[in-house]
């Protein structure tokens, strides 16, 4: 009697361990998961919301390229993109060319066409959620990015939270109205590259656009560099980034990776 009191004791022991030991294993993996969830290494694109070249009738919106292959680079390294507008939603596409491999790799994988075909608004976004963010360029972006204090502010806090500011070619027409805490520039003292004077001349755009990029930089006291027309240049100073064309888009996304790892070399 004694002995089968005994070994359906240790039976139930043992029963009590097995479902005690599935509890932590469970317990640990969802610890596990929202661990990851919070480090989560995150990157904002931003993308024009105007999709017309001034009066001209001419469509415009962000250049394909000038997303994806920055996309390729970061998204490779392990990073999660989200996309944000100055309108949200649908974000017109120009340059939609799908010769290039990387712009159908990105256009093909349906997680990165939604995001970019349902982009977040301002309001949604949440500046502690990204390491960094990268402004796409594209003529559209004169028409929407500088005037858009919302996402000056969400690239400010990024930046100030030790974050990377990039931007390509058009793409820094959203940098020309950042301003820091301390009330000066983002730009102001560093050295900037952008869709240069020369570029918007020879596109025959230079009367079209609202202002010319090089020119409104250098007003907020960036120290311009740049190429020959259409030849790849990226500068960077500052955890600031900026790529002079579409021929920068890879260089800029490789610029801003380096940034980043540099960061995360700091912080171990």
């Amino acid at each position: 009697m004694s002995r089968n009191i005994t070994t359906g004791t240790l039976l139930l022991a043992t029963f009590a361990l097995l479902i005690s030991g599935c509890k932590n294993e469970l317990g640990e993996s969802q610890t596990d998961t929202e661990i990851q969830k919070s480090t989560a290494k995150k990157v904002l694109f931003v993308v024009t919301s105007h999709d017309e070249k001034g009066d001209t009738g001419e469509k415009t919106g962000y250049y394909l390229g000038e997303v994806t292959h920055p996309w390729e680079v970061l998204h490779s390294a392990g990073y999660e993109i989200d996309f944000v507008s100055p309108k949200g939603g649908k974000a017109p596409v120009d340059a939609f060319d799908m010769s290039d491999p990387i712009n159908k790799k990105f256009w093909d994988d349906d997680l990165y066409r939604n995001k970019v075909e349902n982009t977040k608004t301002p309001s949604e976004v949440n500046p502690d959620d990204y390491v960094a963010i990268h402004y796409a360029g594209g003529h559209g972006a004169m028409w929407d990015f500088a005037g858009n204090n919302a996402i000056a502010e969400i690239a400010a806090k990024i930046y100030e939270n030790n974050g990377v500011v990039s931007a390509v070619c058009h793409g820094p027409a959203g940098l020309v109205n950042i301003k820091l805490s301390d009330g000066t520039y983002l730009v102001d003292g560093k050295k900037v590259n952008a869709f240069t004077n020369e570029e918007e001349v020879k596109v025959e755009l230079d009367e079209v656009v609202p202002f010319l990029l090089e020119d409104k930089l250098i007003e907020r006291g960036a120290q311009f560099e740049k190429s020959e027309p259409f030849q790849e240049h990226v500068a960077v100073d500052q955890r600031l980034v900026t790529g002079q064309n579409p021929q920068s888009a890879t260089g800029v996304g490789m610029a801003t990776l380096k940034e980043l790892q540099k960061l995360n070399e700091a912080s171990q």
